[in-house]
């Protein structure tokens, strides 16, 4: 165990030596920052004279409406729209009952909620050490001086691997400090109690703010996990840094797209970019019929032990003098 810790201190070393590290972990600071100030001024401009309570009454009488108009729309399920309509009213009922603002941008866990989509930031950056960890021994040669040592290639590779998801995890928790701090001085810390409020079977519940931001994390870091796993594969069995950067971003970006054209074949529910968004389970509607949270995790799981086995059988059986 004390040599597979040195081995991943050694990994981390080299990752926090290289300068665009911190390039990388700087530039991340600076959206946030420059997203702060930016949606700052964009609700300011957009400042209306209604006060919420006023705005969410208005909100559901819109919405009121609706019910209404969407019987006559053809091809919807009219079911599902009806309920999640109904889930928005009751939820601006509940807010305005109990004097809880919605918490879109407006306060610091608003700004938390909306940098999650920055996550696909984190993911290049990530994807980006992944590509270059492995690959990058190659190029530079370094790899024979470290396979020389009596050490298993299994470990040296897990211990690559491990170094590039605290990676990963580092720069989320940059993410998310800098965020909380930013949405503080922006927009106040007086929201910082307020609860999140969830649905469930046509009631609406308190749910702490913080376990449903982690909760939000945890959904959007399915995507980086997977991307990454792949990056690291391919730079594991082609040896090339931008190799694996290209093609990591290339699916990580049109994945969605890829499952949507083929989305009226029952198969497009094996491809791993139909089942990255586990929050259609609870959001939305899963791209085919059948798909379930189970179904979902298994698919990811196959995908995940794949790649990890590729990786593994490769970099243990290849001759380094190549």
């Amino acid at each position: 165990m004390r040599r597979m810790l040195n081995l991943i201190q050694n990994e981390n070393m080299k990752i926090f030596r290289r300068l665009s590290t911190y390039i990388m972990l700087g530039l991340l600071i600076i959206i946030v920052v420059a997203a702060g100030v930016i949606s700052k001024n964009t609700a300011q401009q957009a400042s209306i004279n209604t006060d919420w309570k006023t705005q969410l009454t208005q909100d559901n009488t819109t919405m009121q409406k609706s019910l209404t108009d969407m019987q006559t729309i053809p091809g919807i399920d009219l079911e599902q729209s009806r309920a999640a309509v109904e889930k928005n009213i009751k939820t601006n009922n509940y807010r305005i009952e109990h004097n809880l603002p919605p918490v879109q941008g407006k306060i610091v866990w608003g700004f938390v909620t909306n940098m999650v989509s920055t996550i696909s930031i984190v993911s290049l950056f990530v994807i980006i050490i992944a590509a270059g960890i492995v690959a990058g021994e190659f190029n530079s040669g370094t790899i024979k001086l470290l396979l020389i040592r009596p050490l298993k290639r299994w470990k040296v590779l897990l211990s690559k691997y491990l170094a590039v998801l605290l990676f990963a995890l580092d720069s989320l928790i940059l993410l998310f400090v800098a965020s909380f701090l930013v949405g503080g001085i922006l927009y106040g810390w007086s929201g910082v109690g307020q609860p999140y409020l969830g649905y469930t079977n046509g009631n609406v519940t308190e749910i702490n703010m913080l376990g449903h931001i982690f909760t939000t994390y945890a959904y959007a870091c399915v995507n980086l996990l997977m991307m990454v796993t792949f990056a690291f594969m391919i730079s594991t069995v082609f040896r090339s840094n931008s190799l694996a950067v290209g093609i990591s971003l290339f699916l990580m970006y049109t994945g969605t797209i890829l499952v949507t054209l083929l989305s009226k074949y029952s198969w497009v529910k094996y491809i791993l970019f139909a089942n990255t968004d586990l929050t259609v389970y609870t959001n939305g509607l899963p791209v085919a019929k059948g798909m379930t949270m189970t179904f979902s995790l298994l698919v990811l799981a196959v995908y995940f032990i794949l790649f990890n086995a590729i990786s593994w059988a490769v970099f243990t059986k290849r001759d380094v003098a190549a």
